[in-house]
């Protein structure tokens, strides 16, 4: 007799992923693949009554990761280039200097586009209750679209009260329905948002001169916030996704390794705002390392390679402890702290995110989660851009300009292909004619 676990909705807490034991000998095959597909796809929300609230009009206000996903990829495939050649000195830089503007927009612009519209989809999925769509949904995009070209003005004010609005209107829109269902530890993810509000109030702040923290330490502390947000979110979806995909994965947590991961993330989070490094800081992010680690081959990474939607999420998170090994090392001195950085950027950020947008953006316009000719070369491409702009550095250092010119490059175009292949499926209604 084999268990292996499938998770689900907990039928009256839907914030809740509900881990249960499906007995191999005993359950159909074919029962236990649609209950995994059902809580792949997202549907254990109550279609009935999120029915009554599906808006009409253009299909892609009608859930938040339509127009996110979309303005996330586009920006992507090109701010990417922009700064590559601002790097190779082809441009000139923007009100906030090269590498600030670089980090900036990379988060308050791209992934705080895919937090947005994960976050606007999952909580619907969580509580049952709307999140912003039609002309809602709408404004809370051209807010960001107003940012991303504020960035690039020399209109510092606007640029900052735009910066901090954004995931604060983000964080009063996913309250209101977790607040009335009970959110639970999903709430958390409010605080995260406005905690991201004021890293980025902060960078603004130190570009005018106001404020004594550099700008470069309010966007570490903005990255340290999105680990936090990876590692949650992870921790829950990718032993769930690998179990249903996959027969016989066995992909497990432990109780002490999902205290453990937290815990060191909070102290993570307390020495960069500190600005501490050292000795002790480095021994902080060997041990944080080693805890991703052990947690990440509990999730059997091995047994994926073969479906390219499951192994895009694990390559990602693997990314995690290496990040956490080079900022040891880099706290010691053995590596330039750029490659801890672009090892969580660049390589978790980056296949973590294109991972989650194929798989939700299919499943949720009712399209079974398969991996194409189009998502594989994504996928191909955003690991090779992590690997050339950490390990190549590394190995071969005088290619270092070349090697960054190239992996944005790669990065970018993994992002294109992904704009133009998702465009038509992200713009159009569900296969199914369900909302969303």
């Amino acid at each position: 007799m084999r268990l292996t676990l499938l998770s689900t909705m907990h039928p009256d807490k839907p914030e809740l992923f509900v881990m249960r034991p499906i007995v191999a000998s005993d359950a159909r095959p074919d029962a236990v693949a649609a209950a995994g597909a059902q809580a792949a796809l997202g549907s254990a929300s109550p279609s009935s009554e999120l029915g009554s609230l599906a808006p009409e009009g253009a299909a892609v206000w009608r859930l938040g990761f339509r127009p996110f996903y979309l303005l996330a990829s586009l920006f992507a495939s090109v701010s990417i280039v922009l700064w590559g050649a601002q790097y190779a000195g082809w441009l000139p830089v923007s009100y906030m200097s090269g590498p600030v503007w670089h980090a900036h927009e990379m988060l308050f612009g791209f992934t705080l586009a895919v937090m947005t519209g994960f976050l606007f989809t999952a909580v619907r999925n969580w509580t049952g209750l709307p999140t912003p769509t039609g002309a809602a949904l709408a404004a809370l995009a051209a807010l960001w679209v107003a940012g991303r070209v504020l960035a690039l003005t020399p209109y510092a004010v606007a640029a900052g009260i735009v910066t901090t609005a954004f995931p604060l209107a983000v964080g009063i829109a996913i309250l209101r329905p977790l607040a009335k269902s009970g959110g639970g530890r999903n709430l958390l993810f409010v605080a995260l948002l406005v905690a991201l509000a004021g890293s980025g109030l902060a960078v603004h702040l130190a570009e005018r001169g106001i404020a004594a923290l550099p700008a470069l330490a309010a966007l570490h502390a903005a990255l340290d916030i999105v680990l936090v947000v990876m590692t949650m979110l992870a921790g829950r979806v990718i032993p769930m996704f690998t179990n249903n995909a996959i027969a016989g994965a066995g992909a497990q947590r432990n109780v002490y390794i999902e205290r453990a991961v937290p815990a060191t993330l909070v102290a993570i989070v307390i020495a960069d705002v500190l600005q501490a490094s050292g000795a002790w800081t480095a021994t902080l992010f060997a041990v944080a390392a080693l805890v991703q680690i052990a947690r990440a081959l509990l999730w059997r990474s091995w047994r994926t390679l073969h479906n390219p939607m499951v192994w895009i999420l694990h390559a990602g998170y693997w990314w995690i402890p290496i990040h956490l090994a080079l900022r040891a090392l880099a706290d010691t001195g053995f590596v330039a702290p750029p490659l801890a950085t672009h090892a969580l950027t660049v390589g978790a950020v980056g296949a973590l995110t294109l991972g989650m947008m194929t798989r939700t953006a299919r499943g949720h316009t009712g399209r079974p989660i398969h991996a194409g000719r189009g998502e594989v070369a994504a996928f191909a491409l955003v690991t090779a851009a992590a690997v050339t702009r950490v390990v190549v550095p590394l190995a071969l250092p005088v290619v270092y300009r070349e090697a960054v010119i190239a992996s944005a490059c790669m990065w970018s175009a993994a992002f294109a292909i992904y704009a133009v292949t998702y465009w038509p499926i992200l713009t159009r209604p569900r296969l199914d004619g369900r909302p969303g």
